[in-house]
């Protein structure tokens, strides 16, 4: 007997964030960046999913974490148009695209080792070029980061 269920269904979460649209190839980055590999509460995710509007994504469900600014920041340096969906008692709160601030601090680290954020106990600071395919200049040395230089913290 075969099925024609396509479908894999997982639990809904009471409190937490899903984390929708994001790049397959980008998964395990968002995972690693924000550090959900030692989360104490439920962390689901899927990788590879069906997506009309996509071809392929990734989802990552968070049980009782709601993402601060600066961790919204780090889900835009990889996945830019992801979508982040706050659910609280079991409702969608607020669903709403990743959207990148004009300047980054304090997230992602100069390649440039000669960038006196790398000698002194100075604040990175960077000013997005493009949004689009991610292309960020460091405030002191002027050297431009893409997604292939980056180092995310």
């Amino acid at each position: 007997m075969t099925s024609d269920i396509k479908e894999f269904k997982v639990s809904a979460i009471e409190n937490g964030t899903v984390i929708d649209h994001i790049p397959s190839k980008s998964v395990f980055q968002v995972i690693k960046i924000l550090h959900l590999d030692e989360a104490s509460d439920t962390v689901l995710f899927g990788n590879n999913l069906e997506s009309k509007k996509y071809g392929k994504k990734g989802i990552i469900k968070v049980s009782n974490k709601f993402f601060k600014k600066n961790e919204i920041n780090k889900i835009g340096l990889v996945a830019p148009k992801a979508t982040l969906i706050v659910i609280k008692d079991y409702k969608v709160t607020s669903k709403e695209q990743v959207k990148l601030p004009d300047t980054i601090e304090d997230i992602v680290k100069c390649f440039n080792p000669n960038c006196i954020t790398n000698h002194e106990k100075v604040s990175t600071k960077f000013y997005f070029i493009d949004k689009e395919d991610i292309k960020l200049r460091c405030h002191y040395c002027e050297k431009i980061t893409d997604k292939k230089t980056m180092i995310v913290r």
